[in-house]
């Protein structure tokens, strides 16, 4: 049990890591364009996410109140840049792998505080959480990386008249989604290394005459 603390460290920083990896594949702060045109959205801002775009518009509304409208993504549009497309699949996939990651992680822990020495078990259950624990924090990465890249070089896109989006901003920048991706990115790899790192303590025996 005393040599598990950096083990139990790998575990919360995977919970931690896998809860923002949620956090970031839920909202929709991903991309926040400035737009010119107010004539619909209002606030001259809008919201683009890895599964809808939002923004808020007065209309329709008694003056003085305001309305948040929102456009989910379809499978059929093809405009919709790859880099939304990949960053949906590939969040999902650290989501599993994530809790994946928690599950060997907890059996072994358990295993080590309940005094159970199977000790090639608990080693090679460290090892598959730590692979797993990498291997999400790999997938969140890339559609972090490709989105902060698109913001970066302001990128467009050609969304459907149904959107009331524009097809370019005026300006855009990164939206919370990414630094909270980032943070899980490292704590997922800080995780899956202090995993790797196990190694079941070694006892010897010693003779006396």
């Amino acid at each position: 049990v005393s040599t598990s603390h950096l083990r139990l460290a790998a575990f919360a920083l995977g919970t931690v890591g896998w809860i923002l990896c949620t956090v970031a594949m839920g909202i929709v702060e991903w991309r926040v364009w400035h737009v010119d045109n107010t004539t619909i959205i209002s606030s001259g801002i809008a919201w683009v996410g890895i599964w809808k775009v939002c923004f808020i518009s007065y209309l329709h509304v008694s003056p003085g109140y305001k309305e948040q409208f929102c456009h989910k993504f379809s499978g059929y549009d093809s405009s919709i840049p790859r880099e939304i497309y990949a960053a949906q699949g590939l969040l999902l996939i650290a989501l599993f792998m994530g809790l994946l990651g928690l599950t060997t992680t907890i059996f072994a822990l358990r295993n080590v505080y309940m005094g159970i020495t199977h000790k090639t078990l608990i080693t090679r259950f460290f090892l598959v959480g730590g692979f797993f624990y990498i291997f999400a924090g790999l997938c969140v990465l890339i559609p972090v990386s490709w989105n902060f890249y698109s913001v970066t070089h302001n990128q467009s896109i050609t969304f459907p008249p149904s959107y009331y989006m524009p097809s370019s901003p005026a300006a855009q920048e990164a939206g919370a989604a990414i630094p909270i991706g980032i943070v899980a990115v490292i704590l997922l790899l800080l995780s899956g290394i202090f995993s790797l790192l196990y190694r079941f303590p070694v006892t010897t025996n010693t003779i006396t005459k």
